[in-house]
């Protein structure tokens, strides 16, 4: 039997395979094999691991006469799936300095081949059903690496003294791009957009949280289920640069009892005073920030990001405000539509009374939840079982969506996760109070 519709599942296959390669494109071959941290990954090594998992997953299951493109490739780009078997090291995959981006980008053509052949082949029932569902994943997942390599290229570029641009601004999409604003240090000049924003108020009550419908989602976003949300309040935006500048100027970073104690030992031990890609001109005090444009002045009014759990938390409590819980995240998101953002967040339009902005598209937003199983969660059999649920300790959820994000890859119910430390992603800020 055929593969339901064989020619969409073939375009929507090469959609996102052939975007991985473009996020490729402006970089150099040494760009794409150098890790700047154990958390980070070289660009060909996420070229080559969304590759492996079509091949381990898919085509040594269901193609004829399977045979790997190359067997040691099974272990060099294993990520953390113990069920498959050994994996490289993780901090060590920046020494790969073989196989070369060439032979990287080899091993994703033979594999999209055999991957084309396999949905144009005649197919029982249960294996076309089965085809369809990992080839589903496979595409999510390998859109989660296309987030990943825009922020491991961010923090990689970072490291040059350069400061190299990954695009410049005027090659980048157009669209919703944070334009660079007056840089400056002085607090009175950091109120952000339009002032303090709005607080937009919902009643809470019997809530259900978790995905609904029929489109895809992870595991880890069921199963649906109702949760008792009490009233709460969300700032309408995300906080800015300008009002971040006023917490550090204030003297955020050096009052413990604004941090929790594991922050305040973590800014300690850090010597941590700022953002991760601020830097501050010692001779005329003005901000820039590190950006996939290479180094910009710092706009006051865009959102701030790149911060931990442990800054949130501190810059809500010096606002006398707390972060949100993820369930009133999803409550007040449900309704909305996700936005697509273009590498750098953008500042929020004003148009008045526009409800919640920037919720999707521009930064992920820290919630206060530790990350957890749903009630009723079960993990899948076999080593997919591990893709979501034994990472459920020691997380804290985000929820949204960043300007990084691929399009079509957000929505309400979209549970990220990171450690509390965790700052190199697209990571921002938005008020809760009751």
């Amino acid at each position: 039997m055929h593969m339901t519709d064989p020619a969409h599942w073939i375009a929507r296959y090469n959609t996102v395979r052939e975007r991985s390669l473009a996020l490729a494109e402006p970089l150099s071959d040494e760009d794409c094999g150098a890790q700047s941290m154990p958390d980070a990954s070289p660009i060909k090594w996420h070229l080559a691991h969304t590759t492996w998992f079509f091949e381990t997953f898919i085509l040594e299951r269901l193609e004829t006469q399977f045979a790997p493109f190359h067997p040691a490739f099974r272990v060099l780009f294993n990520s953390y799936y113990n069920g498959i078997g050994e994996k490289h090291p993780r901090p060590q995959r920046g020494l790969l300095t073989r196989p070369a981006l060439a032979e990287v980008k080899a091993y994703r053509a033979n594999v999209d081949v055999r991957m084309a052949r396999l949905f144009a082949g005649e197919l029982a029932a249960p294996q076309r059903e089965q085809l369809e569902m990992l080839v589903t994943l496979g595409l999510e997942h390998e859109q989660q690496h296309q987030e990943l390599m825009l922020t491991d290229v961010k923090h990689l570029l970072a490291q040059n003294p350069l400061h190299p641009a990954y695009v410049q601004r005027a090659e980048a999409p157009a669209g919703a791009l944070a334009v660079a604003g007056r840089p400056g240090s002085s607090a009175a000049a950091a109120s952000g957009a339009g002032g303090a924003p709005d607080w937009i108020a919902f009643d809470g009550g019997l809530a259900e949280i978790g995905h609904g419908g029929d489109g895809f989602c992870f595991d880890n976003e069921l199963p649906r289920h109702r949760q008792y949300v009490a009233p709460f309040a969300l700032a309408s935006r995300l906080v800015t640069n300008g009002e971040y500048l006023a917490f550090i100027e204030a003297g955020g970073y050096e009052t413990p009892s604004l941090w929790l104690a594991e922050g305040w030992d973590w800014v300690c031990t850090q010597g941590l005073r700022k953002p991760m890609y601020w830097l501050r001109d010692e001779t005329s005090g003005q901000w820039s920030e590190f950006t996939l444009f290479g180094l910009q002045p710092l706009d006051p009014q865009g959102p701030a990001t790149h911060l931990s759990l442990f800054e949130a938390d501190a810059y809500a409590h010096w606002r006398g405000a707390r972060l949100p819980t993820e369930g009133e995240w999803e409550l007040a998101a449900q309704q909305l539509a996700p936005e697509t953002g273009q590498l750098h967040p953008a500042a929020a339009r004003e148009d008045g009374d526009a409800g919640l902005l920037q919720m999707f598209g521009h930064c992920w937003q820290w919630t206060s939840s530790s990350y957890a199983p749903y009630p009723g969660y079960e993990t899948a059999p076999g080593a997919l079982g591990e893709y979501n649920g034994k990472f459920m300790l020691n997380q804290y959820v985000l929820r949204g969506s960043s300007c990084a994000t691929p399009a079509g890859h957000a929505r309400a119910s979209y549970r990220n996760f990171f450690p509390a430390g965790a700052r190199w992603q697209f990571t921002g800020i938005r008020l809760a109070r009751r």
